[in-house]
């Protein structure tokens, strides 16, 4: 069992699930964001590679609501320590965008919104199904394995949920630990106009 799965990691490393994955940029991301957030489990490891693979969501075409949604998020989130960004995934192909940098005055809610709005109507779909490349990082996980609190618990919840390419919550343990409110961005929407003020 434990050769198969140094295969499939070797496998996905040489791009045989259509597209090449880094495993020593998964296993980076993966091994950061334990430093980062202890508290996360293989949910949050999920969510935050899912993220990567299909960007903010569904097509934004009623931005009043999503705008409303903001502004009451914002308004409730209270004083939360958080960094201002940090990317998803290992790929650095979306960005998290916290809400402390409205709190914080460095951008302003519209500014978040427009660009959140616009990552979500610019994603192209992915070249390799997300079951594929969960599997593949679920491989890396075992390969080196990289300790998660609820593994063994959390696997066959999220494998179903991969194969339906279903998007999940931040686990509760994570929630309660870190209290994130953000906002997924697009990297070149993110460099052009939300960096130069975040930098």
């Amino acid at each position: 069992m434990r050769k198969l799965l140094l295969i499939l990691a070797l496998a996905c490393s040489f791009g045989l699930f259509g597209q090449s994955i880094d495993t020593i940029a998964v296993r980076s991301a993966i091994e950061r964001q334990l430093v980062t957030y202890p508290g996360s489990t293989l949910q949050d490891i999920y969510k935050s590679f899912y993220q990567e693979h299909f960007g903010p969501g569904h097509i934004i075409s009623d931005t009043a609501s999503v705008r409303r949604y903001l502004m009451k998020e914002l308004s409730e989130m209270g004083e939360i320590q958080s960094p201002y960004f940090e990317p998803t995934g290992c790929q650095g192909d979306y960005v998290r965008v916290y809400l402390s940098a409205v709190a914080d005055s460095l951008i302003t809610a519209e500014q978040l919104l427009d660009a959140f709005v616009r990552s979500a109507n610019s994603r192209q779909k992915p070249v390799v199904s997300w079951m594929e490349k969960w599997q593949a990082i679920i491989s890396i996980i075992q390969a080196n394995k990289i300790e998660l609190k609820g593994f063994e618990t959390d696997l066959p919840l999220l494998t179903e949920a991969a194969r339906n390419s279903q998007a999940v919550h931040h686990s509760r343990r994570y929630n309660e630990a870190y209290h994130p409110h953000y906002r997924i961005v697009e990297r070149s929407i993110f460099e052009r106009k939300l960096y130069p003020t975040l930098k």
